[in-house]
């Protein structure tokens, strides 16, 4: 019996990257070299409305530090993802695209 392949955090969010760039959004690695811990990845609507993603590998979870920067931005009304497999980042595109803020 062979057993199931974990995707890595990078197909993840390759994957993800690639449909919300097919269904118009601007996508944009992220970095803060003033602040670590900073989201993997800037989505902007064609709205203009923006959004942060946070890839992990499937069933991953964030650091403390991370966790801390995510609470941070959301205390700013930033919307802020943290996804671990394909589906669920196809539906935060989704989501986000009919204008359902969650994160």
């Amino acid at each position: 019996m062979l057993g199931t392949r974990v995707m890595l955090e990078k197909d993840i969010e390759s994957k993800v990257c690639e449909y919300a760039k097919g269904r118009g959004l601007l996508v944009y690695k992220f970095s803060s070299p003033a602040r670590r811990s900073v989201p993997d990845r800037l989505f902007i609507l064609p709205d203009g409305r923006m959004f942060f993603c946070e890839f992990k590998r499937e069933g991953q979870v964030p650091t403390v530090q991370q966790s801390r920067e995510h609470l941070r931005l959301r205390q700013q009304k930033v919307s802020v993802f943290v996804i671990d497999n394909v589906d669920d980042g196809k539906s935060m595109v989704d989501l986000m695209m009919l204008g359902v803020k969650r994160g």
